[in-house]
């Protein structure tokens, strides 16, 4: 690429008047800077770690960074993000790529099911690890969670159909029997308001032809229900009516409070969450400091269900024994 499109591209201010008129390739880490590249970055120590590797360019967006080489090109953008991005957004000009916008629910629950992930990445959330993943991979699509990032790339970035409704047959909170695909899935281990996710992914799939086996459906990492007695042992579901939910968001527990208010009136509930975080629907809930205050309130309240927000069941003592959930 020419150091003028480069510019153009970047919307960026020359500071120096090289000499250099081109560059190779691009990179964010200096590790990776070969002879003739251009480095992206706001780290001083890594710029010039990029130019000792031979770095024709740096582009950069801090305005305290100073130029310590005038033979090379030193372009300062508003936001290395977007900047970064937009040459990205180039790179794709020649290349037949698709990009979809998931929820974490929906990537979690297409990590699960899919057997085989040909031309897919699925791309991090770090703005530096997602441009060097697009940029030196050859799959034919991407799929991110960061809203942000995403639209960076594309602005009209698709997501999955929002209207997909999967057909429950019978259910618990903890336990659904439902019907896709004119097949009937049994007594699997997914809370109900979670179903309708999974069908959202088993569309995209029938779509892109990705093959799926929905005999894998589990708990996701999202909500994680263990039968627990009143020393935080894991107990056998038959043997127990206290369960401790682990939970990574707060939507879900809003859900799951909603799902037992009009399905388990006899249900005691409560919520476990870090000081001064707020929880639709509850008014009082039980705040904890560290793990030990968290297990001290379980050991101690009375309920039939528990939710914890932002821990895992790590926290409980060491499962001796396996059981399936009833």
């Amino acid at each position: 690429m020419k150091i003028e499109d480069l510019l153009n591209l970047t919307a960026g201010t020359m500071f120096t008047e090289p000499t250099i008129t081109a560059i190779n390739s691009v990179t964010v880490y200096p590790s990776k800077v070969e002879q003739g590249d251009l480095f992206i970055s706001n780290d001083k120590e890594e710029i010039e770690s990029a130019i000792a590797n031979g770095a024709y360019a740096i582009v950069f967006s801090d305005k305290d960074i100073e130029v310590t080489d005038n033979e090379i090109a030193w372009i300062q953008v508003k936001k290395i993000e977007y900047a970064a991005f937009k040459i990205i957004r180039y790179v794709l000009i020649s290349r037949e790529a698709s990009f979809y916008l998931f929820s974490e629910h929906e990537l979690s629950f297409m990590k699960m099911i899919v057997t085989k992930k040909s031309n897919l990445d699925i791309l991090p959330n770090d703005w530096r690890k997602m441009f060097e993943k697009i940029l030196n991979s050859d799959s034919k699509m991407f799929i991110g969670t960061d809203d942000i990032l995403m639209k960076m790339i594309k602005p009209d970035v698709a997501i999955l159909n929002k209207e997909a409704s999967c057909e429950i047959i019978t259910d618990t909170l903890f336990k659904v029997t439902f019907k896709i695909n004119s097949y009937i899935y049994q007594e699997k281990d997914i809370t109900p308001f979670h179903v309708d996710i999974l069908q959202r992914v088993v569309e995209f799939c029938d779509l892109h032809h990705f093959p799926y086996d929905l005999d894998r459906v589990r708990y996701t990492k999202h909500f994680v229900p263990v039968f627990i007695d009143g020393f935080l042992n894991v107990m056998n579901p038959s043997k127990s009516d206290k369960v401790a939910i682990f939970t990574d968001n707060l939507q879900d527990i809003y859900k799951a409070r909603e799902y037992v208010r009009y399905n388990g009136a006899w249900v005691k509930t409560i919520v476990l969450t870090p000081p001064k975080t707020k929880v639709d629907g509850v008014d009082r809930p039980n705040w904890y400091v560290d793990v030990d205050e968290a297990r001290d309130l379980l050991k101690n309240a009375y309920f039939n269900y528990a939710f914890v927000y932002a821990l895992d069941k790590t926290m409980l003592p060491k499962i001796k024994e396996e059981y399936t959930l009833f």
